[in-house]
């Protein structure tokens, strides 16, 4: 693999990872109740579970969890679930709008808590293997590239998520004083609430 190839597919999986999905909603949702700290943890829980979802797919793991079929349909519907119920906290609170309580409560919540529910948002989704494994193989050559080549494309494609995460924290930090807008704020839990709902509802009818 030429550092030309390399270089183009970094390009590519970093711009697939600034398109909104549910990691930048879990992203954003922490980042509006726990500030850059919050969203900081989500990120983290966010990209052990890259990590290891990358691991498992560059090593073959992957590909037998893909063709368990009870083990995927599991897998599928704990992610949706779980998506789903951040959705719905979400959109709690966006009807309620009580922002002044949350703050206490978020307060409160420890940094573990927001690193379990990115790592647990991520790593129940079945559709993050589906990604490493249906772009792994377009890159590899069957007797040529090795495992450390694999190894290095998946890690990257876990790095681009990554910097994608991190840039959407900056952006929420530059512009927190209006996001922490009653109306703004209400609207952006609705506009987040409803897209992880469609998300996990997305994974069960496909």
């Amino acid at each position: 693999m030429t550092w030309g190839v390399y270089g183009g597919f970094a390009l590519m999986m970093l711009a697939l990872a600034l398109v909104p999905g549910p990691d930048n909603m879990v992203v954003l949702k922490n980042a509006l109740s726990g500030g850059v700290r919050g969203g900081g943890w989500a990120c983290f829980g966010i990209g052990v579970a890259n990590l290891a979802q990358a691991t498992a797919a560059a090593l073959g793991l992957g590909a037998v969890i893909m063709n368990s079929r009870p083990v995927f349909e599991a897998v599928k519907w704990a992610g949706a679930a779980y998506l789903c119920y951040l959705g719905v906290r979400a959109l709690i609170g966006a009807f309620r709008g009580d922002y002044g309580r949350l703050a206490e409560t978020a307060a409160t919540r420890s940094g573990f808590r927001r690193w379990r529910e990115g790592f647990l948002s991520n790593f129940t989704n079945p559709k993050v293997l589906v990604l490493y494994l249906s772009v792994l193989p377009q890159f590899l050559t069957p007797g040529v590239t090795g495992t450390g080549d694999a190894l290095l494309l998946a890690y990257t494609i876990a790095a681009a998520g990554t910097v994608a995460q991190l840039l959407l924290l900056f952006f929420v930090h530059r512009v927190r004083a209006w996001l922490e807008r009653r109306k703004v704020r209400r609207a952006l839990d609705g506009v987040t609430g409803t897209a992880l709902v469609g998300f996990g509802a997305a994974l069960v009818f496909e």
